[in-house]
């Protein structure tokens, strides 16, 4: 299968070296130069995954990704970005992006990263539901379910993608909802940065790269509330355990 790519950057060089190296790499690209282009491609080509600037004149990367997420479109987006703070790769968090990569690039970069946000939404055998499907109203009851997964007081149902604290339905993007499903199938065990990067993107960035722990950061920012027992726990040196303490 052939996947389809919107890529919207505005700088021309990096837009048609990208379109370049994507269609050579054996996708189909469709390239945007400003973001009412890209919303109205997502729009009429549904793309498999969208390859998103955040500085673009007019509605920037951003926008563009809120306002997909608010019409409830679930296509991956992975973020082009210059800005290396911490604060701003969280406001593309925010805003729904699923990860981001920041320039300059090593285009094999932004191949990997495609690849592990497409195997990830690829469809299951077997699977009844849409994937990002995320109807049904309440919360959960107690009764055991297959693909649903329970450590302290979360419950996480897999085929519906959905989660909760307590009876709090946890809002999370693709990647924050995969991560906490992993923490929690291996409750009480340290998983280590490999690991995590592994099963979570199907990449290791390497010890320099600050990928993991912003996306941690903000995953405890929905789950470990103020008043709550912290649930989301770092180990120096290691990685990450989910446990009740």
């Amino acid at each position: 299968m052939t996947h389809l790519v919107l890529l919207a950057e505005d700088d021309r060089p990096i837009r048609t070296a990208l379109e370049r190296a994507l269609t050579l790499e054996g996708y189909r690209v469709i390239a945007v130069a400003d973001g009412i282009q890209a919303l109205a491609a997502a729009h009429r080509e549904r793309p498999d995954v969208i390859l998103l600037d955040v500085m673009m004149p007019g509605i920037d990367g951003l926008q563009v990704c809120q306002v997909l997420r608010a019409e409830q479109d679930r296509t991956p987006v992975l973020m082009l970005t210059a800005r290396v703070e911490t604060a701003d790769r969280i406001a593309g968090l925010d805003a729904g992006a699923d990860d981001y990569v920041v320039k300059p690039f090593e285009v094999e970069e932004v191949f990997a990263r495609l690849r592990a946000l497409l195997r990830r939404t690829a469809p299951v055998v077997g699977d009844g539901g849409a994937e990002g499907d995320r109807g049904g109203e309440g919360t959960p009851d107690g009764a055991a379910e297959v693909g649903v997964v329970e450590a302290a007081d979360l419950r996480i149902d897999g085929p519906s993608r959905r989660a909760w604290r307590g009876d709090r339905e946890l809002e999370l993007t693709r990647t924050e909802f995969e991560l906490l499903e992993l923490l929690a199938r291996n409750a009480g065990i340290v998983l280590d940065h490999s690991t995590i990067y592994d099963r979570i993107w199907g990449y290791d960035f390497g010890p320099g790269s600050k990928n993991l722990a912003v996306y941690v950061g903000y995953l405890r920012r929905k789950v470990d509330v103020p008043g709550s027992r912290p649930l989301i726990h770092t180990v120096r040196g290691v990685g990450y355990v989910l446990r009740e303490d």
